[in-house]
């Protein structure tokens, strides 16, 4: 694997003809990234293409718009929860070494490990935290110190954690689940999650540009977190990183994008580094893109459904794999092609990031794979008609309440509330509803981050029968 870097002030005519004669041009893409970067009020972006074996690099804007300082393909960003993907390969590599298997309960490797619920103990499995289908929330903010016992701390003050739906019943998004593994795999290497990664990952595959801890981001030009409504160029947040160290194993990998695509290229690869050094067995390259279960909500992280920690699409029959990231204010988007032996990284640090992706993701993904991006989310233009009174009532998970609701107009309303621990959070949301098919309907004022201009709210049942909720790809069961 080769790489070419263009910094921001790149110019020239830059490029690579591959086996069907096709041409990277990447004078002609530094300019759509500038382009495109500015148009949605972005500070400063990175882009990776990977492309039959060859690493491009280029960089946008600035990294902090208070200073000016240049984005560079040198400078990280924090990738929030596509550190998942890290944590998932790592706990793939300890079951080629034979030190785990997937079906084992979760409980019986990590005794430290418990929920309020002993049958959901006893029973939620690694496969069912890798596949967000183990029922554990996403929501426990929990500092838990800066020491290197902050996982074990952390798994010890979740054992009083309420479940969002019990085990195996519906894919729910939780990154509770990631701290755990990433306490079993400290628990199995002897090491803590940093290290880990470190040792197992990073150095084998040569990447220098990729950390775990605010202290060692310190060594490059670090991009900085921004905030501000939509449509206009938002202010540098008041501080870099908010996240305590125990959110590492879910949503702090500190990296380029380069180095992230560098990732990407070990599963295109069937597992092999670039030296050829088997990192992950192919079979563990392939167990962790099988489909583990189907995504009710396909809109919020463009999902299809999930694998042991990718989420997987499917693009008119094309199938791909990748994650989404977000770190208050900052964030990443990783999308892999296996036909075409592609994988693209864009780092952000603030702005309509959605917005940016959606638009040059879907002109690289057509002219380097031949797919198709669906269209953005929202309600078409003839609404159909919809019986709202079985979806009318309270929703609840911990830390959550969801009032589904008739506005004074008739039509459906959603106050989506912050409460118990989690009460200062943000202040309620009070969106309108917008059906777009029986039981699928987009909010709107939800903000960029969110699919394009609206968010989905999506209606659905657990397997016990149980109706629940939809809202950023968490389930919440009906209560009344």
């Amino acid at each position: 694997m080769t790489t070419t870097k263009v910094n921001w002030t790149a110019q020239g005519d830059w490029g690579l003809r591959d086996s069907q004669g096709r041409r990277f041009d990447l004078a002609r893409w530094q300019d759509r990234l500038d382009e495109l970067r500015a148009a949605h009020h972005i500070p400063g972006a990175q882009l990776a293409v990977l492309v039959n074996g060859q690493v491009y690099e280029l960089a946008s804007g600035v990294l902090h718009r208070g200073i000016g300082w240049p984005v560079t393909t040198d400078s990280v960003f924090l990738s929030g929860s596509i550190a998942k993907v890290y944590t998932a390969t790592l706990v793939m590599k300890l079951v080629d070494e034979g030190k785990l298997e997937l079906d084992t309960p979760v409980a019986n490797v990590l005794p430290e490990f418990a929920t309020p619920d002993p049958m959901a103990t006893a029973t939620i499995t690694v496969r069912q935290l890798l596949s967000h289908t183990g029922g554990v929330t996403n929501d426990f903010m929990h500092d838990s110190g800066r020491g290197d016992d902050c996982l074990e701390k952390y798994v010890q003050a979740a054992r009083d954690v309420p479940l969002d739906c019990p085990p195996g019943t519906a894919v729910s998004y939780g990154s509770l689940g990631y701290v755990v593994l990433g306490r079993l795999i400290e628990v199995l290497t002897g090491k803590t999650w940093d290290q880990a990664l470190q040792d197992l990952l990073f150095t084998p595959l040569g990447l220098e540009r990729s950390v775990t801890l605010p202290e060692q981001a310190l060594r490059f030009p670090v991009a900085m977190s921004h905030l501000g409504e939509p449509g206009i160029d938002p202010a540098p947040a008041p501080a870099w990183d908010l996240m305590p160290r125990s959110a590492g194993p879910y949503g702090r990998v500190i990296v380029s994008a380069g180095d992230m695509a560098r990732v990407a290229g070990l599963h295109l690869d069937g597992g092999l580094a670039p030296d050829g050094t088997r990192v992950l067995s192919a079979a563990s390259v392939a167990a962790m893109q099988h489909r583990e279960t189907d995504v009710p909500d396909k809109w919020t992280v463009s999902a299809d459904g999930w694998g042991l920690g990718w989420t997987l699409y499917d693009w008119d029959g094309i199938a791909g794999y990748g994650h989404d990231g977000a770190a208050i204010g900052q964030y990443a988007y990783l999308r892999v092609v296996p036909h075409a032996g592609l994988a693209l990284v864009l780092m952000t640090n603030g702005g309509s990031a959605r917005l940016l992706y959606a638009d040059l993701f879907r002109e690289l993904l057509a002219e380097l794979a031949g797919v198709t991006m669906p269209a953005p989310f929202g309600p078409p233009a003839q609404p159909p008609a919809v019986d709202l009174d079985p979806l009318l009532g309270t929703y609840r998970r911990e830390g959550v309440v969801i009032t589904v609701s008739r506005g004074a107009d008739g039509g459906p309303r959603m106050l989506y509330e912050f409460v118990d621990g989690m009460k200062d959070m943000s202040p309620p949301l009070d969106m309108a509803l917008a059906p777009v098919t029986p039981t699928v309907f987009a909010a709107s004022g939800a903000g960029a981050a969110f699919s394009e201009d609206y968010m989905p709210v999506v209606f659905s049942t657990l397997s016990n029968g149980t109706a629940c909720v939809y809202v950023g790809m968490r389930a919440t069961p009906k209560i009344g």
